[in-house]
């Protein structure tokens, strides 16, 4: 059986395939595993977010502003992985919802700060127990949830240098 170019171990060069049929099929692309998985967390989230109302880039700002209130657009947009142009519009539907304020710096008008309000630490609160949800539907041991979870954010992180030329 011949080695695919997904499974070539470190150090060593890919071998090509010798036909068509031993080349690599989708399964074996490690995007198209990460990318399937993120639409199937979708699935499983999408009840919950129904239920508080939000959607998931909505629900990860209340997250971080709860971690950290009072950030500024910029450092949510890249806490996040979202531009600033999709933060701004997302940010305006969270305070007409009641869930953030928004006010410019003090000492630099050029910046706008995002704070929760009382309505949206109580929604964080509110979604604290469906984190739970999440690990069960994985099928896995919450210890190997951990892992696996510290594994995807180092490939995330690794990923991002090599897309700036830092690796």
């Amino acid at each position: 059986m011949s080695r695919k170019p997904t499974d070539t171990p470190p150090g060593e060069s890919p071998k090509q395939p010798a036909s068509r049929s031993e080349a690599a099929k989708l399964a074996d692309f490690m995007c198209f595993s990460i990318y399937s998985a993120n639409l199937a967390y979708s699935r499983v989230y999408k009840p919950v977010l129904e239920q508080l109302g939000v959607t998931y880039p909505q629900y990860i700002t209340i997250i971080a502003l709860w971690e950290e209130d009072r950030q500024t657009v910029k450092s949510l947009s890249d806490k996040l992985f979202l531009e600033p142009s999709t933060m701004t519009p997302m940010l305006q539907r969270l305070e007409a919802m009641g869930y953030v304020t928004r006010m410019r710096d003090h000492e630099d008008e050029r910046v706008v700060r995002v704070a929760l309000t009382e309505a949206g630490r109580q929604l964080r609160e509110k979604g604290l127990g469906f984190g739970e949800l999440t690990v069960a539907a994985s099928g896995l041991p919450p210890d190997e949830f951990r892992v696996l979870q510290k594994a995807v954010a180092r490939l995330r992180d690794n990923l991002q240098k090599a897309a700036k030329g830092e690796a």
